[in-house]
C-alpha cells in the first residue's frame, strides 16, 4: 500500500468516527450489501437518493424537523410519555438515521422490515394528551404530521445547501417518492407535490403549541451533545436549521430570522467544514455501498 492510500485510508477511518460520534449511528454497512442487484424501494437514479446521501442536508434537517415536529402537543406527547428522548437525543436521531438509510438505500426486505418494526412500535403506543383526549401514536394524522414536517425540512435543508439543488420537477419528484414511506407508515391522503406539501404544512398552524413541553424540547437540540472538536460544525448545523425553517415556524417558535448575509455566510462556512465528511461518506457510506448492490459488484462509486 502507498503513502497516499495509507494517508487516505486514515482519513476515511478519522471522519467516519467523528461521523459516528456526531450522529449516534449504530448501523452496519454489511445489512446493505445484499442481496446483489436489489434497488431496494427507490433506486440509483432516484431523487431520494440524491437528496439523503448529502449528509450536511440530513443532519440540518433533521434537527429543523424535530423542532417544528414538536410544535404538535398530541404528537409531542407520544414521544414525551413513552420515551427519553430529551437525555438521549443522540439515541433518537440514531434511530431514525438508520431508518432514513434502510428505506431510501436498503433492500426491498430491509426497508419493509424497518417500517414493519416501526408500525409495531407505534400500535403500542397510547396514553392521553395534556387536553385528556386519549392518542395512539399510529393514528394517520399524527403520522402525516411527522412526515409532512420532515420531507419538508429535509428538501428545503437540500436546496438551501445543495450547490446544485433541484428543479421544481424533481422537487415533487422527491415528494412523491417519499410519499410511499409515508403511507406505509399510516398516513393518508399525503400532497404529491412541493407546493402542497407547503400549503399543507402551513395548514397546521392553528393545531401548533410553543408549550412548555416544545420550549424544552428546543432547549434539548439547541444543547445537542457534541464532542469538542465537532462543536464548529454542530454550531454551524444549528443555526441553518433556523435558516431554513418557514418564516410562520419562527413566529411560533418566537425566533428572529437570521439576515440574507447571515444565513449565507452559514451556508458557505457549513459546505466548506462538511467537505471533508460528504467526501468520506461518497467513498465508503451507505449508498456507495448500496450502489455496489445494486451494480452487483465491488467497485468503489
Amino acid at each position: 500500500m502507498s503513502l497516499t492510500e495509507s494517508l487516505s485510508n486514515f482519513a476515511l477511518q478519522t471522519i467516519g468516527e467523528r461521523v459516528r460520534a456526531m450522529t449516534g449511528s449504530k448501523s452496519n454497512l454489511d445489512d446493505f450489501m445484499s442481496p446483489k442487484g436489489d434497488a431496494g424501494f427507490f433506486g440509483l437514479d432516484s431523487v431520494t437518493w440524491k437528496v439523503h446521501a448529502n449528509f450536511t442536508a440530513m443532519m440540518v434537517g433533521g434537527l429543523s424537523s424535530l423542532i417544528v415536529q414538536s410544535l404538535h402537543p398530541r404528537a409531542l406527547s407520544a414521544v414525551w410519555d413513552h420515551s427519553d428522548f430529551r437525555n438521549k437525543l443522540k439515541d433518537r436521531l440514531g434511530r431514525t438515521a438508520y431508518f432514513v438509510a434502510a428505506t431510501t438505500y436498503g433492500s426491498d426486505a430491509m426497508a419493509m422490515s424497518a417500517i414493519r418494526r416501526v408500525n409495531t412500535i407505534h400500535a403500542h403506543i397510547r396514553g392521553t394528551d395534556l387536553k385528556g383526549n386519549p392518542y395512539i401514536a399510529n393514528e394517520p394524522a399524527l403520522i402525516r404530521w411527522i412526515h409532512l414536517a420532515e420531507v419538508s425540512s429535509f428538501l428545503s435543508t437540500y436546496q438551501h445547501l445543495a450547490k446544485s439543488p433541484l428543479t421544481q420537477p424533481e422537487c415533487d419528484q422527491y415528494i412523491r417518492e417519499m410519499a410511499r414511506i409515508g403511507h406505509l407508515l399510516g398516513a393518508v391522503d399525503l400532497p404529491l407535490t412541493w407546493q402542497t406539501t407547503q400549503k399543507e404544512l402551513a395548514g397546521y398552524i392553528g393545531e401548533l403549541q410553543f408549550d412548555a413541553r416544545a420550549q424544552e424540547i428546543l432547549k434539548v437540540v439547541e444543547n445537542y451533545p457534541t464532542d469538542f472538536f465537532d462543536k464548529p460544525f454542530m454550531l454551524l448545523t444549528l443555526k441553518a436549521a433556523f435558516d431554513v425553517m418557514p418564516s410562520w415556524v419562527l413566529e411560533v417558535i418566537e425566533k428572529q430570522p437570521s439576515c440574507a448575509l447571515q444565513a449565507q455566510a452559514t451556508q458557505i462556512a457549513l459546505n466548506l467544514i462538511s467537505e471533508p465528511i460528504q467526501w468520506m461518506l461518497d467513498k465508503q457510506g451507505v449508498s456507495a455501498v448500496a450502489r455496489q448492490r445494486i451494480q452487483g459488484d465491488s467497485a468503489h462509486a
